[in-house]
């Protein structure tokens, strides 16, 4: 009788399949996002580990949640290279979605290009200071990539495009040793 005691075990549970979107019927593909990883949280909700670009350092990664609003993209204790890599990433989204008890939400929709154009140009006047300029990366951005849903190069197309519209918000400087542009939100102005 002891034996089949331990003989019992729960049946497995089966995760439901990913969400298809409807407009593809084709699982979830952000653009201007690379997912890696999916977990699924305790209600089923989808944790996503994603990138948004090789960096010159390496390829860095984010962690969302799409039931809660459980959002990181680096390790706020460590003093040395804070941003993730897939293992480490891979590790914070598993811990979450073990705890997490939150529902599924919708899908983010993609919005139109006048949002996140109103979006990145408040970002970009919104880290305005004033005692000096500060440089913006695009890194700057990965939690929100997930309701942006647009391309480092469409997003770097607005960038040059709002400096040149509003030089008092925003410049850029293109380096001398390669191709990269970088940018900058103008130092705000004296009373």
């Amino acid at each position: 009788m002891a034996l089949t005691l331990f003989a019992r075990r729960p049946e497995p549970v089966e995760a439901p399949a990913p969400e298809p979107w409807p407009e593809i019927g084709e699982t979830w593909k952000p653009e201007g996002v690379t997912i890696a990883q999916r977990y699924y949280n305790q209600a089923h909700a989808v944790v996503l580990v994603y990138t948004t670009d090789d960096g010159p350092h390496g390829t860095y990664y984010s962690i969302a949640c799409l039931g809660c609003h459980f959002a990181t993209r680096e390790d706020g204790e460590r003093s040395y290279n804070t941003r993730y890599g897939l293992a480490d990433a891979a590790k914070v989204a598993n811990e979450h979605a073990t705890t997490c008890r939150a529902l599924p939400r919708d899908i983010p929709a993609r919005p139109d290009d006048d949002t996140v154009r109103e979006r990145l140009h408040s970002w970009a006047r919104g880290a305005r200071h004033r005692d000096k300029e500060v440089e913006l990366y695009l890194s700057y951005l990965d939690l929100i990539r997930l309701t942006v849903q647009r391309t480092n190069d469409w997003i770097e197309a607005e960038l040059q495009q709002l400096a040149a519209d509003q030089p008092e918000v925003l410049r850029t400087e293109r380096s001398e040793y390669s191709d990269a542009v970088f940018y900058y939100a103008r130092q705000l102005p004296e009373d």
